[in-house]
């Protein structure tokens, strides 16, 4: 069992693999209650990214297409069934660097789903893009970024064990360059909220260039971990362009 993914439901007769990628500072937990919103067709993954979690004593990764090389050469075992890509904010980035991977290699996924995140050839566009250098600017984007107890954010110990590889997340987007190539052959579908601080729509709507297949974008209530609160109309999305129904207890 490879130590890059987290099932917290297998579902042997699932037809296809739903695979997220966490944000900047996130892990795999994240997304430990998303198979509870996912029609029986679908087994949800979750990316465990090194240096961190129970990969806490593991090098971490600085390098957004050497992550993505890892992720991709890693899923190679999930891949007896199609598999869809979704990832939020940094996770954006990873999930369509390993989407590129994919394709290239004569496997392309069936869907990438990219949230709260610039295009990967726009970073410019991201406010607030430089990494905080100091640990109070960090505490500060963190809070302005939202998704992070603020209890947690006053905590020494949280400090201490956490924002190594949040620091460590935020410089590999700041320093992430996109290398031109042909468009994914990949539909993609973009979620953004309507209230980001950091991420504005029309960057968003820059993920239309990287496909030559189809594109949507959609924006939902709240701030940048919209997803939080909205997992229900969001898995309706997920679900419509899947082509799978929603079950009826998510509905």
């Amino acid at each position: 069992m490879s130590t890059w993914f987290r099932c917290f439901d297998r579902r042997p007769l699932a037809t296809m693999r739903l695979i997220c990628f966490p944000h900047a500072g996130g892990s795999a937990v994240f997304y430990r209650n998303w198979h509870r919103l996912a029609a029986p067709e679908i087994e949800v993954h979750a990316v465990q990214y090194p240096g961190r979690a129970d990969r806490l004593h593991e090098p971490l990764v600085g390098d957004a297409h050497r992550l993505a090389e890892s992720v991709g050469r890693e899923l190679r075992p999930l891949l007896d069934r199609p598999v869809a890509l979704f990832g939020h904010s940094m996770g954006s980035l990873i999930a369509y660097e390993t989407a590129r991977l994919l394709t290239g290699s004569g496997i392309p996924p069936a869907h990438l789903f990219v949230s709260g995140g610039v295009a990967a050839h726009d970073r410019g566009r991201l406010a607030h893009r430089v990494a905080p250098a100091s640990e109070e600017a960090l505490i500060d984007r963190l809070r302005l970024l939202g998704g992070t107890d603020a209890e947690a954010l006053a905590s020494a110990e949280f400090r201490a064990f956490a924002l190594p590889y949040v620091r460590n997340d935020f410089q590999l987007v700041q320093s992430y360059r996109h290398t031109p190539g042909p468009p994914l052959t990949v539909p993609i579908t973009a979620f953004t909220g309507a209230d980001d601080p950091v991420v504005r729509l029309d960057a968003v709507a820059r993920w239309a260039e990287l496909t030559a297949r189809e594109f949507s974008c959609h924006v939902l209530p709240g701030g940048h971990f919209f997803l939080g609160h909205e997992q229900a109309a969001l898995w309706a999305h997920l679900h419509a362009r899947l082509g799978i129904a929603t079950p009826a207890h998510c509905g």
